[in-house]
């Protein structure tokens, strides 16, 4: 056996890129995990919230006295105990978007079903409970308006606002109207996404105590930096006054995105009891009052040349946004706009977003927050156009591809795709596929009446714009510790930060400690959303260990601190083949198998990068089968629980073969993409598009999501008579 010369340098250990096991696993196997529940400071009080019962309506508390006078209750506080208080702030990501301006607590009038109208504190959960479900509330009832559409001028929410209208944006290039005139072809989509719920499995919550001058502030908020400036300004205190600590998260996906009503109260209440004060959500709480994701409803029309040249695209967007705004209550909006046309050139858009009040919860980001409509209505139209023109799906689809010898591509609407290779990635995911077996497979099914479909989506996933922050201190002893200005819902930050700095430090990731989410621990940053957090945090870190490696080593603590501007945003972009069937009979649609090629740019580590694409594809699943916030006419929730509101199990999920085709990226030093929406961008598109192909032979032509067995079953009713097979 060869054994190297002692006198040839070994080769320095590389660590990204390694699938490292998750460094915060084992305390979570071993029961160690401290969730906000798990937290209970001596002395502490609980917190329970009295919640509307009705969408819009008048209200009067009659027994306000008697409830303060229950066993155990410390303190009831109502909209006028609090209004006082400053409005909760909005991302000011484009013109004319402006805050709700919506009170902490109802005053004299409540917007949606789950409304918090006052908060009672007593000496155990159960005490504060039973208060708040005794308070009396007298309603005078007021339209409501459920949806964004014609009711809402009957139900206005918000004064000044024409039609509850709360911002619109436009974006227009080229000539429409020409590219109009030069189609061979007119295609029309209409897709409606109706509102999901984030369903993280540990509902939202907090804890909060002040003393000695401070506020401390425990929350599973993804933002707790951002939390922690607009609790001081909400309440008048300095940032430095306050303190907020993420405890362990069990998941968020942009429903724990930005403070709400429930934490700014708790807050208030604190600074008045001078006692820690914890509120825990329910899972119904969560169902009513906790920000949803989704809710737009998109019209889009495309021009196409005869060839299946793409000449333009016009598209209306509306979302409804619900009684209150959320910090990013404009991404999904700004998010679907930009997108339009995805992967494919286009000269010519006309494109107008709009996003309105209504009298439901608040909608904020969920996991794709935006891009998985686009994708859907971009592939819907893809889809349409090959129909129309007799064309083969997939060489309409690189007819109209932007090249890879083109990046970087500006788009219609602005956006700087950075790189990527479109091309390669659906010729690979088609290679994966074995797309010819998969269609001949296709076609002998069909034969024997089966209903049998082939799903194509080829997307693109801008990745976050901003900055973030990673500040690393080297000790004596050789221990290097890494606080970073993210924070983690269960994405394995430790692990992958770790793995990033020991390469640049040249030292093994086991002598890293890794801290955030604790805003007297770590450095100021933005958290955990848009999938920003490796190209943006954890080029931070690179930079931070970087500039680290470069000091001298001291019998004191050396500490560097970096705070990294991405100098452009990162796209991502992927490819997804689905094979999916439906029983014409029943409706049931099951997803076969499916195939997936992705370019996240640079992989820190493949084990957590798989763990981010299976969970987003169940994700993206579940909004494209299942998942759905019912209201009805009167603005109740319909699908307030989990015996209603249907998620996947594992059985639904189909097998899922999954090859990565990375590009490198100038946008950042590390070179990564975003990875932790994809999978809820490449499912529903990807999985419609199957759906509506097994049923083409049936004349079926339309389905908004979700499909379920109801849905799939009722559009074949008024298409067909009968078993008729595929």
């Amino acid at each position: 056996m060869l054994r190297p010369s002692a006198d040839v340098p070994h080769p320095a250990p590389t660590w990204v890129g390694r699938a490292c096991p998750r460094r915060e696993d084992e305390a979570l196997l071993r029961g160690q995990g401290r969730y906000l529940a798990d937290l209970a400071p001596p002395g502490c009080l609980h917190a329970a919230f009295a919640r509307s019962a009705m969408a819009h309506a008048h209200i009067a508390l009659t027994n306000l006295a008697a409830v303060q006078a229950m066993p155990g209750v410390r303190l009831v506080l109502t909209g006028e105990d609090l209004q006082h208080l400053g409005h909760l702030a909005i991302n000011p990501l484009f013109a004319g978007v402006r805050a709700f301006d919506t009170p902490v607590l109802a005053r004299q009038r409540v917007l949606c079903v789950g409304m918090p109208v006052a908060l009672v504190v007593a000496a155990t959960a159960a005490q504060a409970r039973d208060a708040a479900e005794a308070l009396a509330i007298d309603y005078t009832a007021l339209p409501a308006s459920t949806q964004a559409g014609p009711a809402l001028a009957a139900a206005p929410l918000l004064e000044g606002w024409p039609d509850n209208t709360a911002f619109t944006q436009r974006h227009a290039a080229g000539d429409l109207a020409q590219a109009a005139a030069q189609a061979a072809a007119e295609v029309r989509v209409r897709i409606a996404c109706p509102p999901v719920a984030p369903m993280a499995l540990e509902p939202r919550g907090f804890l909060a105590h002040w003393q000695d001058g401070r506020l401390t502030a425990w929350t599973p908020l993804q933002s707790p930096h951002r939390a922690r400036l607009e609790l001081a300004r909400v309440l008048g205190l300095a940032p430095e006054q306050v303190r907020t600590i993420a405890p362990d998260v069990g998941g968020a996906f942009g429903g724990k995105a930005s403070l709400g009503p429930e934490e700014v109260a708790l807050a208030a209440c604190a600074l008045r009891l001078a006692a820690p004060v914890r509120w825990v959500a329910t899972r119904e709480e969560d169902f009513v009052s906790a920000p949803q994701g989704r809710a737009g409803t998109i019209a889009a029309r495309a021009f196409f040349a005869a060839d299946g040249r793409l000449l333009g695209l016009g598209a209306e967007l509306l979302y409804a946004l619900g009684c209150r705004s959320t910090w990013s209550t404009p991404v999904p909006t700004l998010n679907a706009a930009r997108m339009l046309p995805g992967p494919y050139r286009c000269d010519a858009v006309d494109i107008v977003a709009r996003g309105v009040a209504t009298n439901t919860a608040a909608v904020g980001i969920y996991r794709g927050a935006g891009r998985p409509e686009a994708a859907l209505v971009m592939e819907g139209l893809m889809d349409a156009a090959a129909r129309r023109l007799g064309l083969d799906p997939v060489a309409l689809r690189r007819r109209n591809l932007v090249p890879a010898s083109a990046m970087p591509w500006t788009t219609p609407t602005g956006q700087r795709l950075d790189s990527g290779d479109y091309a390669g990635l659906l010729d690979a995911a088609c290679a994966l596929a074995r797309l010819p077996a998969l269609r001949a497979e296709q076609a002998r099914r069909r034969a024997a009446g089966d209903c049998v479909g082939i799903g194509i989506n080829l997307y693109v996933e801008p990745c976050g714009s901003g900055w973030e922050s990673a500040r690393l201190t080297r000790w004596p002893g050789g221990r290097v510790t890494l606080a970073s200005g993210s924070s983690a819902q269960g994405q394995g930050h430790a692990t992958a930060f770790a793995q990033i700095a020991a390469d640049a430090l040249g030292i093994a990731p086991s002598a890293i400690d890794v801290v955030e989410g604790d805003s007297d621990l770590a450095p100021a940053g933005i958290g955990a959303l848009a999938s920003r957090s490796m190209a943006i945090g954890g080029s931070a870190v690179l930079r931070a260990a970087q500039a680290l490696r470069g000091l001298p080593a001291a019998d004191t603590p050396v500490s560097v601190e970096i705070v990294h501007t991405a100098q452009a945003e990162a796209w991502s972009a992927g490819c997804c083949i689905v094979l999916a069937s439906v029983d014409p009979l029943t409706g049931t649609v099951r997803a076969e198998r499916a195939f997936w090629v992705d370019d996240a740019g640079t992989v820190v580590n493949p084990l957590l990068f798989e763990g981010q694409m299976h969970g987003g594809f169940a994700q993206g699943l579940g909004q494209a089968l299942m998942e759905r916030m019912h209201y009805d006419g009167q603005g109740q929730l319909l699908s307030g629980s989990l015996m209603d509101y249907a998620v996947p199990r594992a059985d639904d999920m189909p097998p899922l073969v999954h090859q990565s085709r990375p590009s490198r990226t100038d946008a950042n030093p590390l070179g990564a993409k975003g990875v932790g929406e994809s999978g809820c961008i490449a499912a529903p598109a990807a999985l419609r598009g199957a759906v509506l192909d097994a049923l083409a032979p049936l004349g079926v032509t339309h389905l908004d999501l979700p499909l379920t067995p109801l849905a799939v079953w009722q559009a074949l009713q008024h298409t067909t008579t009968g078993d008729t097979p595929c």
